[in-house]
């Protein structure tokens, strides 16, 4: 609790060190989302130092040549020979950071393919438009410091995507978790960890949308969403692309100070090279409970929800039992769960969307957007 409201932690552990990343909880558009507050601050010298181009174009090498994500990836992302400004550096880091997230993911989950199928990569004008977006998330960072965030509640509506949506600016996002969308032709496609989506929509500004219009700018191919390809995505998945983008980008400030002046970077101003300073709401926030108390949470959290699952499998009905004379059972568009399940029984599992929902049976998947068939597989 931080001024009589009620915010989220989660702890992570990287190179060796554990950080702290907070999110609100805001009512927009008649649904809550968790906009990414940043834990904390630097001074106008730094953001300034990380805003503007460098003098002279700096050759960083990043190590990745051992690295099995970067071989796998090798036809969708290359790395920029020489870096002008921070903001194309900070492109590769999160570009870079997600596809190594995204290449664990597979390794650990088993889904890994032998080669990407058909990449449509990163080209220079995509990475471009992700370094734009990066530099107006500094600068609005930036804005959010000199306002007083470091020391007052968090402003919801410039942190998360409200200000997106009504500032008039284009905005690019790069993925940070996997995502099942439909297109604006009903079919559906997947969105994963390094992906990169423009938002199009010419009325997103609408108050009544809870959902909005993206277009593929660079997919990793195979069953992802092609280049081009118009997606709809809701607005908790479009905070948390947001999130992703802002949480990265702070890693990467955090790292680039670090290294500023090694491995051929140019060295910061002294004046930019103080360090941040913590958020009062980070500063007042409680230790977080110990790794223990974590887990066992967590393995109640997943039980409760297996419980869940298994309750709303049971409630819908059988099938209606068919002669062999009869006809068989018949799933067609537009039907109601309702209808699926009383033509072929319970399915094995149901993959909650929100919005959409699939049932997954032995020899087919059935998709419901609305409440209504819109894909048999």
């Amino acid at each position: 609790m931080y001024h009589g409201h009620e915010y989220a932690r989660r702890s992570y552990y990287y190179h060796g060190a554990y950080y702290h990343n907070y999110y609100g909880r805001y009512y927009y558009r008649g649904v809550y989302i968790n906009p990414y507050y940043p834990a904390y601050y630097y001074g106008p010298a730094y953001y300034g130092w990380v805003y503007n181009p460098w003098p002279a174009p700096a050759v960083y090498a990043w190590g990745w040549g051992g690295n099995p994500w970067y071989g796998y990836y090798g036809g969708y992302f290359t790395p920029y020979p020489v870096y002008a400004s921070p903001s194309l550096w900070l492109t590769d880091y999160i570009i870079s950071t997600s596809l190594a997230a995204a290449y664990q993911a597979q390794v650990e989950t088993q889904t890994q393919n032998a080669a990407l199928s058909n990449p449509a990569p990163l080209t220079p004008e995509v990475k471009q438009m992700i370094a734009d977006e990066v530099r107006l998330q500094i600068a609005l960072e930036n804005s959010e410091a000199q306002s007083g965030a470091q020391s007052a509640e968090p402003n919801a509506a410039s942190s998360s995507v409200q200000r997106m949506l009504t500032d008039g600016k284009e905005h690019v996002f790069v993925a940070g978790q996997d995502l099942d969308v439909v297109d604006t032709a009903g079919t559906e496609c997947s969105i994963s960890q390094g992906d990169a989506l423009h938002l199009t929509d010419m009325n997103r500004s609408d108050p009544t949308l809870t959902s909005l219009n993206l277009t593929v700018l660079a997919s990793k191919g195979g069953k992802e969403c092609p280049k081009g390809d118009t997606v709809s995505v809701s607005l908790s998945d479009l905070q948390d692309m947001s999130n992703h983008m802002r949480e990265t980008i702070d890693l990467g400030m955090k790292e680039l100070q670090a290294k500023q002046g090694t491995g051929g970077l140019p060295a910061a101003p002294p004046s930019a090279k103080a360090p941040p300073v913590e958020s009062a709401m980070a500063l007042n926030a409680p230790p977080p409970p110990p790794e223990s108390e974590v887990a066992a949470e967590l393995k109640t959290q997943a039980k409760d929800a297996d419980a869940a699952e298994k309750e709303a499998v049971s409630d819908i009905p059988a099938p209606t039992s068919v002669s062999a004379s009869a006809e068989p059972p018949t799933v067609s568009l537009g039907q109601t769960p309702e209808q699926v399940a009383a033509a072929l029984g319970k399915p094995k599992s149901i993959m909650d969307l929100g919005a959409k929902k699939i049932y997954v049976y032995p020899d087919m998947k059935v998709t419901f957007n609305g409440g209504k068939v819109t894909d048999i597989k």
